[in-house]
């Protein structure tokens, strides 16, 4: 987690203080307030096809390995509605069901990550310039082709496999 060492306020260099049930939290002496950690939230979306036998993966920003689509939540919107959000802005593609699966704090960018299912009946993506590449995978080649050690193949594997291991990650 990213320490926060002044007021999203008024500015003011924050101290810690022992709050009766949340222990040492920085404190503002001007505004009078607690700051809890602010983190950015993401989804990542594990999107099927209707049958459910295969799986979407993508290319973007010039990387060679396939990973998860995934985007921001925007400030006022629930998460599923980021993952409908999402799919149609990047792929072109409409949800028609939208499941939790798990999530995990990502600290390199200070984000904690939502996984989601989002199942889509048209299989034609109409990509944005996001995506450089897309791909239909059955299963099997799913877990062959998504970036190994990232946290998109701990949330495509846990999801496959029904238990979740995140590759350790440092700020």
């Amino acid at each position: 987690m990213i320490e926060m060492n002044y007021c999203m306020q008024c500015g003011t260099k924050l101290h810690m203080k022992r709050h009766a049930t949340e222990g040492e939290v920085p404190f503002c002496d001007v505004c009078k307030d607690w700051r809890f950690p602010v983190f950015n939230t993401a989804v990542s979306m594990i999107v099927t096809n209707a049958a459910q036998d295969k799986i979407i993966l993508i290319q973007q920003y010039g990387r060679p390995f396939y990973i998860l689509c995934a985007g921001y939540v925007n400030q006022g919107e629930d998460a599923e509605d980021a993952v409908i959000r999402e799919l149609k802005e990047e792929l072109g593609l409409d949800a028609h069901s939208v499941h939790f699966n798990h999530s995990h704090y990502f600290a390199p960018s200070n984000t904690l990550m939502l996984n989601f299912t989002a199942v889509v009946d048209e299989e034609n993506a109409q990509p944005n310039w996001e995506i450089d590449s897309w791909h239909w995978f059955d299963i099997q080649e799913a877990r062959k082709k998504i970036k190994p050690g990232s946290l998109a193949a701990a949330f495509l594997n846990g999801y496959l496999d029904g238990h979740y291991a995140f590759p350790a990650s440092r700020p």
